[in-house]
């Protein structure tokens, strides 16, 4: 039998940090759910926010320009945990050998994004991300009671009377994990987007199946749109051009190349990014044009590919220089602020279920992240469920319960297009600011994809999991924003259940 102490499905950030920090004693399986590195941590070009040795910085002003981004509507008590625990974090990066960029005094560099009103982000070059993330897996994959699962999809989850089941789909079979403790770090719901910055594996899966499970889902509705993704309009995953990228003094311009943000907000362009988001759909109306751009080309070139390597790489090969010329931006799905409640340990409405990560709601966000507190949030949090786990474990169980999974052999595919359909609703009903008409129709028609999915008997693979996750998102989301543009939802809303 597959007997773990704690079961971690996703392979980004929060799900790597928090295996690093558990007991050594426990035996820890950590599922990805495609490649070891296809995840939104590696993705993350901007940095990692935090005071940690600044004088001139202190977590009360991080704190208070995290609440200014987030509209007052953060968590005071978990924010004041992100913020004072910070340099804890990036200290224990720092010590497992993660490289961040140094001045040539030899002290950390540190960058300006949107929404700051201190130079605090800690970053390697516009690849922070994948820094990280290579630096905790190769930590990780040197631990002795850590097993790692790649390719393995999570297809159901069960609560027993001694923790959870899993039900995994590795290499084409049908595998059962049982643990006395499951921790959810799957990520976001960029894919139910027809346009985001996500990877591939951002289908909502952890958010979908806690919420079948009874945990509470909190503020799904509160989803962030960068402002500054590559407007190509030609691939279902739009490239990232970071906000690091105006914190050193980029220009946003409308289609008659004119700078636009002193029209809408003191701050120009490093206002925070639901600012400049909808800056630019009010100037788009105004001006009867969606082409907008982002333009460096002012700033010295040499200093410009050494600051940004990847994005001129990436820029230059889809026929973009941006030392010498505007590269075309448009917003895009980014981020996800609510998702699985949880409390300051991680700790969600089920005992013994664990979120982190994007999928998880802190409540440090509010309504909207503040650059380059996603990647903090993932390891102060993933750490303090480590911590919390590990004092629990020595009380729990010694058996394990190998719950029998229905496998629905023969079943069919599910019909073709739905996960089209969905992306399509969303992007219609849901896209920076609500489109009222198309709201309407749109939950309605996923009231009945959601139905159709989850009483349907299917062959349970991962266009299902995923078109499934995506439809309880969907409807999740789309609910929500119901309820606040009519006052109450006239749909029968129990039947989406």
């Amino acid at each position: 039998m597959n007997n773990y102490d704690v079961v971690i499905a996703g392979c980004g950030a929060a799900g790597l940090y928090g295996a690093l920090n558990l007991d050594p004693s426990l035996k820890v399986l950590v599922l990805s759910k495609r490649e070891l590195t296809l995840c939104n941590s590696s993705l993350a070009q901007g940095g990692i926010a935090g005071v940690y040795n600044s004088p001139d910085d202190s977590p009360e002003l991080h704190k208070h320009d995290t609440f200014i981004a987030g509209g007052y509507e953060n968590d005071p008590v978990s924010t004041d945990v992100l913020v004072n625990e910070a340099k804890i974090d990036i200290a224990r990066l720092i010590e497992l050998g993660c490289e961040f960029d140094k001045q040539p005094d030899g002290d950390y560099h540190r960058t300006l994004e949107g929404g700051h009103g201190k130079h605090r982000i800690f970053h390697h070059k516009d690849a922070t991300g994948f820094e990280i993330e290579t630096t905790l897996l190769r930590n990780v994959q040197k631990l002795e009671n850590v097993e790692i699962w790649e390719n393995a999809l999570m297809i159901r989850v069960r609560r027993t009377k001694t923790g959870f089941s899993f039900l995994i789909l590795k290499d084409g079979k049908y595998e059962t994990c049982n643990c006395h403790f499951a921790v959810f770090a799957t990520g976001g719901i960029g894919r139910v987007y027809e346009f985001t910055t996500n990877s591939a594996i951002a289908t909502g899966d952890g958010i979908a199946m806690a919420y079948r499970m009874g945990a509470e889902i909190k503020n799904l509705s509160y989803i962030q749109f960068h402002p500054t993704a590559f407007n190509n309009r030609t691939t279902r995953e739009c490239f990232l051009i970071s906000e690091a990228v105006r914190g050193e003094g980029a220009y946003l311009k409308n289609c008659k190349l004119e700078r636009f943000m002193q029209n809408y907000d003191k701050r120009l362009e490093l206002a925070p990014r639901d600012v400049v988001s909808h800056s630019i759909i009010f100037e788009a109306k105004k001006t009867g044009s969606d082409e907008f751009y982002l333009d460096i080309s002012h700033k010295d070139p040499e200093f410009v590919k050494n600051r940004f390597p990847m994005i001129y790489k990436n820029l230059l090969e889809a026929g973009y220089d941006m030392t010498k010329e505007p590269v075309p931006i448009f917003p895009c799905q980014h981020y996800l602020m609510g998702g699985i409640k949880v409390d300051i340990y991680a700790r969600t409405t089920i005992d013994g279920l664990y979120a982190c990560g994007e999928c998880s709601c802190t409540g440090v966000h509010g309504n909207n992240r503040l650059a380059s507190n996603s990647l903090l949030e993932a390891l102060v949090f993933s750490r303090r469920a480590a911590g919390d786990i590990s004092q629990r474990a020595k009380s729990a169980p010694k058996d394990f319960i190998d719950y029998k999974f229905t496998l629905n052999e023969g079943a069919e595919h599910i019909p073709s297009g739905l996960r089209t359909e969905i992306r399509h609703i969303m992007q219609k009903a849901y896209f920076v600011m609500p489109d009222i008409p198309a709201l309407a129709a749109g939950y309605e028609r996923i009231i009945e994809i959601k139905q159709l999915l989850d009483n349907g008997r299917f062959k349970l693979d991962r266009d299902y999991v995923e078109a499934r996750s995506l439809a309880t998102v969907a409807f999740i989301v789309l609910g929500e924003a119901y309820q606040i543009a009519f006052g109450s939802v006239d749909i029968d809303y129990e039947s989406g259940f």
